[in-house]
């Protein structure tokens, strides 16, 4: 489930050219895993009738990994040692998941009328897409200390909470799919608070600073599901 605003793309490129540094390639990696499990859950061997999710995300997936080889190119040599150690773990644990799955659950097998193998693989990709949708909570303490919402991107608060509430609609429609509709129902309540306090410490947010997606925080995901 994925998305994308071309802003985005704009933003990353500045913000990592003018200070790799102080930017976090954490939020892009995450959902680097959070696509690549998407795309193994709506696979026909793993929950049929799912082109759409594989579709998607595969499209997210190629995007974070641009953003990712944006880093890798401007950051010095311990922002490139962290970034291929975090990527190595990524795809060493996704490996191992897929194999498991594969290997030790039947394609028939079913629980809960569902199969086996698209349950446990769902609650997987439920996992990492809540921790992907709840990302900007952590900025919370910064926005609450220094009643400013410069921490807080407003655009990906916007993405996020329409993104939910659109896949929240995509997994009612037809037979019900609950992995689909738990993880983005709680993205859609996530992006809600997240504008609510955003619109609240706007008013407080000092005049002369640009939040406006000059800080290195303004972009840190683009795709959810």
């Amino acid at each position: 489930m994925v998305h994308t605003d071309a802003r985005f793309v704009v933003d990353v490129v500045g913000n990592v050219i003018s200070d790799v540094e102080a930017f976090d390639p954490k939020p892009y990696l995450t959902t680097v895993m959070n696509c690549l499990f998407w795309c193994y859950y709506g696979l026909p061997f793993v929950n049929p009738n799912s082109i759409l999710v594989v579709t998607i995300n595969g499209i997210g997936l190629f995007i974070e990994l641009i953003y990712l080889i944006i880093f890798f190119y401007y950051a010095a040599a311990k922002g490139r040692k962290r970034v291929v150690t975090y990527f190595i773990c990524e795809l060493t644990l996704f490996g191992a998941l897929v194999a498991a799955t594969m290997l030790a659950i039947p394609e028939h097998k079913m629980v809960m009328n569902r199969r086996l193998r698209a349950v446990i693989v769902g609650v997987i990709c439920d996992f990492f897409n809540v921790l992907m949708y709840g990302s900007p909570l952590f900025n919370l303490r910064d926005v609450i200390k220094t009643k400013s919402v410069k921490y807080m991107p407003f655009t990906l608060l916007v993405a996020n909470f329409l993104n939910g509430c659109c896949w929240t609609s995509y997994a009612l429609i037809g037979k019900v799919d609950y992995f689909i509709l738990i993880s983005n129902g709680l993205g859609a309540i996530f992006g809600a608070l997240q504008l609510i306090v955003y619109a609240r410490y706007y008013i407080t947010t000092p005049k002369d600073e640009d939040f406006s997606g000059k800080t290195t925080n303004e972009v840190q995901l683009c795709t959810n599901v």
